[in-house]
């Protein structure tokens, strides 16, 4: 079981969150999806929920703010200064959407979008690392930006965090290729793909599962959607889905063998 208990590299991502109008709801929904156990983090840190699994933090979900907020997951990506990516983030064409500020005792976070409008999370571990399980049932297994504008998309990314980008076979790389750290691929990057006319640029988690058909039956049957139906892959068996509150997301049950 891959986890992790330590800080995350810059520019890889780390976390995702999620903030919902109905937090019972959310609570029944992905724990009959993902398996979550979902722990109340109190009134002090206004009652975000750390998603576990075996005891691993996967991701976490907490209230909506103001009545009419969306809800979306939002990525965050690694950072061992979030003051000075921020600064990159403005310098290189995106926008910072809200400003680096402390969240006591776990890091310094702020939120941004890419020059296409991808929204995402910068996170600097200051006692919370970020994902405690990955790659498995119920952690963050992959991560696409699906963007209206990919070379200005990459370009951005490159300077922000360092990316490089490889193709995938059959594909080419103005459509869709991985991006990197150094290493291993850390998620996908591409256009939009064939999403629906006025679908803005966007970031999408994919969420491990052991049965993707058994998990989009439980979507359906806890109030969620959805948008693309189960297919086989190379890569996988995946399915888009959303939440109750038309929250967007991918599982993704690993290929056998």
């Amino acid at each position: 079981m891959p986890t992790r208990d330590t800080t995350w590299p810059a520019g890889t991502p780390c976390w995702a969150d999620l903030a919902v109008p109905d937090m019972p709801k959310a609570v029944e929904f992905y724990s009959a999806v993902l398996g979550w156990s979902l722990v109340d983090t109190g009134e002090e840190f206004g009652h975000y929920h750390f998603a576990q699994v075996d005891g691993h933090a996967a991701a976490g979900v907490g209230p909506t703010m103001q009545e009419g907020q969306p809800s979306f997951w939002t990525l965050y990506m690694a950072s061992d200064d979030t003051d000075a990516t921020a600064k990159l983030i403005a310098d290189n064409g995106g926008s910072v959407i809200m400003e680096p500020m402390d969240v006591p005792g776990a890091g310094r976070m702020c939120i941004a979008a890419d020059p296409a409008g991808a929204v995402f999370g910068v996170w600097q571990s200051l006692g919370m690392p970020g994902a405690g399980i990955y790659s498995e049932p119920g952690g963050i297994a992959w991560e696409d930006a699906r963007l209206s504008d990919v070379e200005a998309g990459r370009a951005f990314y490159t300077a922000v965090f360092g990316w490089t980008y490889a193709e995938i076979p059959g594909l080419p790389l103005s459509e869709y290729g991985t991006f990197h750290g150094g290493g291993d691929p850390l998620g996908g990057l591409g256009g939009l793909m064939g999403a629906p006319e006025g679908t803005p640029s966007h970031w999408i988690v994919y969420f491990g599962t052991a049965d993707v058909d058994a998990a989009v039956a439980a979507v359906e049957q806890h109030g969620g959607g959805v948008l693309q139906g189960i297919e086989d892959t190379p890569y996988g068996r995946m399915a888009f889905v959303t939440d109750p509150f038309g929250a967007p997301f991918a599982l993704h049950q690993a290929p056998q063998g």
